[in-house]
């Protein structure tokens, strides 16, 4: 126990993309230009919501939660990597790396939870209309965000909490740009038994129960639309829910590669792609995919943008 205590890890190594200075430069600028084109579209969304009392309802409100949410998880991983990218040490500290862990943990986990919400959202807009202002009340909808974001700080705060019991002895070197569950168990000296049940407590929890529930709420949604008799009603309703249909879709099949298969890959360097995909090029296409085609939205961006001009 001594030994352990005289060689506990207070740092970490984050494994960089590349040694090449010039392609370091490369990745900085476009990594950067990720996240500004990130937090820029995300934010715009959440003004744009808030200001315009025309789209002060239940399907935009879960927008708003959700772009919050983007810039949140952007912000806890892409600042970090871009540092590393300019430093010659690519560290981060013990308790830097704790907290990239709860947050980003936190962040997904309340993605998950709120693609559901939001799916749950589109299947009672379209499948039942005359009731939907009812069953979705201001009420309804503000007590179902909290539990989403509550549920997921708790679950985070339990993963976090078994990860910060463990000791870290060396090797320190997490073969990921971040600090994530699966790659930092692998460092650990001790048991990591405990944690494994609650992963898979959790990946049930939070992957295959809301996949399913997503699911059954788009399978009742297509069979819905398919009883609708004019092709403009069909393409109506559809346009509806597919944005959300197709984020959904990417963004299930990255976190399920990486919490449900996390040794499946080939090499290290497809964790790192698949880990880009719901940091940076997620919260960065969320954004375009539900706006470009909406033009409720356009409509009140242009509104906001001619008021400030």
């Amino acid at each position: 126990m001594a030994l352990n205590n005289q060689t506990r890890v207070t740092e970490f190594i984050l494994q960089g993309f590349s040694e090449t200075p010039q392609l370091q430069i490369v990745l900085f600028i476009a990594f950067l230009f990720l996240y500004l084109t990130a937090l820029t579209g995300n934010i715009l969304i959440v003004m744009t919501i808030s200001l315009d009392s025309g789209l002060h309802t239940p399907m935009y409100f879960f927008l708003a939660n959700l772009a919050i949410l983007d810039i949140g998880c952007t912000s806890t991983v892409l600042p970090k990597l871009l540092e590393n990218l300019v430093v010659e040490k690519k560290s981060i500290s013990y308790e830097g790396c704790m907290t990239q862990l709860y947050f980003l943990s936190c962040f997904l986990g309340t993605e998950l939870l709120l693609f559901t919400v939001m799916a749950y959202d589109r299947y009672v807009a379209i499948c039942h209309p005359l009731h939907y202002s009812t069953m979705l009340s201001r009420m309804v909808c503000v007590l179902l965000v909290t539990s989403v974001w509550v549920t997921s700080a708790l679950v985070s705060l339990l993963h976090t909490g078994l990860m910060v019991r463990l000791t870290f002895c060396g090797p320190n070197e997490i073969q990921h740009f971040l600090c994530e569950i699966p790659t930092l168990l692998l460092l650990s000296c001790s048991s990591t038994y405990l944690n494994n049940i609650v992963i898979i407590m959790a990946d049930v929890y939070f992957g295959v129960i809301n996949f399913v529930l997503t699911m059954v709420s788009y399978g009742f949604i297509i069979s819905n639309i398919l009883k609708i008799r004019t092709t403009e009603g069909k393409k109506k309703a559809f346009s509806t829910c597919s944005s959300h249909l197709m984020v959904v879709s990417i963004y299930y099949s990255t976190i399920i590669y990486t919490y449900f298969f996390p040794g499946s890959g080939s090499s290290v360097d497809n964790g790192q792609v698949v880990a880009l995909l719901y940091t940076a090029f997620c919260p960065t296409l969320n954004p375009l995919i539900y706006t470009l085609r909406n033009k409720d939205f356009k409509t009140a961006l242009k509104k906001i943008f001619l008021f400030i001009h």
